[in-house]
């Protein structure tokens, strides 16, 4: 029987021996060294009395210290919670509910963890080392992660990812690699990473770069074109409004990016125009990975494909009208997937779960088609959303906090492109009588209340909503005339 998750990451970093598998803070680290790391953690843990079905918190950024912590945890068979910068309070206590410990490589927050043990990461990182390969407790059916999304429906939902669903993932397994993967991974042998490993694409890329024989080499925060120069990184991950910002420095003062050959850019796709400058100022290089988090990846495209194309899906994938039938290749439909690794359901929302796993399948709630060469092509979303720094956020709740504030009188929300997050908020709001709202209020009660993300960047006041014929309010003519 195959053994579960991590026991591949164990064999791993055991086959790369003396290898430099992490450079961190001018220390290079070999996989024995960093296997080691593992086994001290492990053994931390489980002093702790932490083990299978228990919740451990990662309050922890990129060093390999931090990975070891991840991989011990999955080794004694805990629900390894990730935890990523700019929640609120209120967000942040939600997220580390349910936990029996936190691990931190600095100080909790006040309010952190919600009664559970606080283990630095250093104190577990110098656990005991025993010396024998740690023994995987892991157990399919249980939950090995949560990955959290946004929050912007006031509490960020917890997606459920089982043992059984990451033994399945695709990272760690050469033999599952599809085409547009295995170009990815060869050229990933000096890996950028940056932010945290507990972030569901930075450790999955880093797993991918790992088994390729690369390199993770760490930088934060990741100032670019910089750390790919200071680094001599050949990789890294990056977002819309990073690679357009690399894009501008690199046309007003060249370095020299020669040995990069690869930028995978997550969250909302980049528009052909900017594929096209991208691949006229840094080469061919940017590769594009479609998914979400329910559903991990599930389509790429590499720097060949066509612009507007995600590449032949290499996952199952139907395109569906609104009663639920598939439709013909061509036709505009929702995207309904099935992946080896995809979550299980949201963590402790059963109703929410029923609406978007259906009979194995995720419901993705984005638009789009497959053309005549089975290249998906997405052309919309069925839900209201904005991609801000890669992050979903639905506009809904955030026109529900401006319509409560006493200079609104109604408020409506769209997505604008900006050239720093890549998406930003732009609020119509409509001024209660004798009222003339206020940007920078408006702003302060949606970051308060959601996140400094959802706080509106642009805010135009109208007269009434124009609605369409149906008589709704009409975003598309918003949009056009903001």
């Amino acid at each position: 029987m195959t053994e579960q998750f991590p026991g591949a990451v164990l064999d791993l970093l055991e086959a790369a021996g003396g290898r430099t598998v992490f450079e961190h803070a001018g220390r290079e680290v070999s996989g024995a060294a960093l296997l080691a790391t593992v086994r001290r953690a492990a053994n931390g843990l489980r002093r702790h009395g932490v083990g299978p079905g228990d919740g451990v918190a990662m309050l922890t950024g990129v060093g390999p210290e931090a990975f070891a912590a991840i991989i011990a945890a999955h080794t004694v068979g805990a629900r390894v919670v990730g935890v990523r910068p700019g929640l609120t309070p209120r967000q942040r206590l939600h997220v580390l509910r349910d936990v029996r410990a936190t691990v931190t490589d600095g100080p909790p927050a006040t309010g952190d963890p919600g009664g559970g043990l606080v283990l630095p990461l250093g104190e577990l990182a110098a656990s005991p080392d025993d010396g024998a390969r740690p023994r995987v407790l892991a157990r399919p059916g249980d939950v090995a992660r949560l990955l959290h999304t946004s929050g912007s429906t006031g509490l960020p939902k917890a997606c459920a990812q089982t043992y059984a669903a990451m033994t399945a993932g695709w990272a760690h397994r050469p033999d599952a690699w599809p085409p547009a993967v295995r170009e990815l991974a060869g050229r990933l042998g000096r890996f950028l990473v940056f932010g945290t490993l507990a972030s569901q694409v930075m450790m999955e890329y880093g797993l991918l770069a790992l088994t390729a024989g690369g390199t993770l080499v760490t930088a934060d925060p990741p100032d670019l074109p910089g750390a790919l120069v200071r680094h001599r990184a050949t990789a890294s991950v990056i977002t819309v409004a990073r690679l357009t910002r690399l894009v501008a420095a690199q046309r007003a003062s060249p370095v020299d990016l020669g040995g990069l050959r690869a930028l995978m850019v997550s969250g909302s796709p980049p528009a052909p125009g900017r594929l096209r400058e991208a691949a006229e100022v840094l080469g061919p290089v940017v590769f594009h990975g479609y998914g979400q988090t329910e559903t991990g990846m599930i389509s790429m495209a590499t720097p060949d494909e066509p612009p507007g194309s995600l590449g032949v899906p290499p996952v199952d994938l139907e395109i569906r009208d609104p009663s639920g039938r598939p439709v013909p290749p061509g036709t505009d439909g929702e995207l309904f997937v099935r992946t080896p690794s995809q979550s299980s359901g949201y963590w402790q929302e059963p109703a929410l779960s029923a609406e978007v796993f259906r009979d194995g399948w995720v419901r993705t709630r984005d638009l789009g088609h497959l053309d005549a060469s089975g290249r998906l092509r997405l052309t919309g979303r069925t839900r209201d959303v904005i991609i801000v720094n890669a992050h979903v956020y639905y506009a809904g709740p955030v026109e529900r906090v401006l319509a409560g504030h006493p200079s609104v009188a109604e408020a409506y929300v769209v997505a604008v492109p900006d050239d720093r997050t890549g998406e930003a908020v732009h609020a119509f709001v409509v001024p209660a009588a004798g009222h003339r709202p206020d940007l920078g209020e408006l702003r302060a009660l949606v970051a308060g209340e959601l996140g400094e993300e959802c706080a509106p960047a642009r805010l135009t006041l109208i007269g009434e909503v124009p609605l369409t014929a149906a008589g709704k309010p009409d975003k598309r003519r918003l949009t056009r005339t903001g």
